[in-house]
């Protein structure tokens, strides 16, 4: 596990060469935390991760810089061909995802193995 801070931790689950899924542990809001999270999901990507799920079980809250991150995130995987999906998604955040529209643009599935399984499924 990577600890970003208190407030903010992730862990990376590497399934295989191309997929992973991060687990993100607090609130996606503004600051270092949140800035330190970002740079490494950009490596993972940059190491060649081209399906990556963001799984936010334990993410009661996003604020717009954590909405800017998944955003900026799935344009990243989308330059690379890749897909990305979010799981797990709180009332709270989902309510952020809709009210921007961004649940158009990022896919979302209730649990990490239908994420998965989605993005097996999809080859991309």
């Amino acid at each position: 596990m990577v600890s970003c801070g208190m407030l903010l931790e992730m862990t990376i689950d590497r399934l295989d060469p191309v997929t992973a899924v991060v687990i993100i542990n607090g609130s996606l809001t503004l600051g270092t935390n949140l800035k330190m999270m970002e740079a490494q999901v950009r490596q993972l990507i940059l190491d060649g991760v081209d399906r990556l799920v963001l799984d936010l079980t334990d993410c009661a809250y996003s604020d717009s810089a954590g909405l800017g991150f998944l955003i900026h995130t799935y344009g990243l995987i989308g330059e690379r061909q890749g897909s990305m999906r979010l799981c797990g998604v709180s009332e709270r955040v989902m309510g952020l995802l809709r009210m921007t529209r961004t649940d158009k643009l990022i896919p979302c599935d209730p649990t990490r193995q239908e994420s998965v399984e989605q993005l097996t499924e999809s080859g991309a």
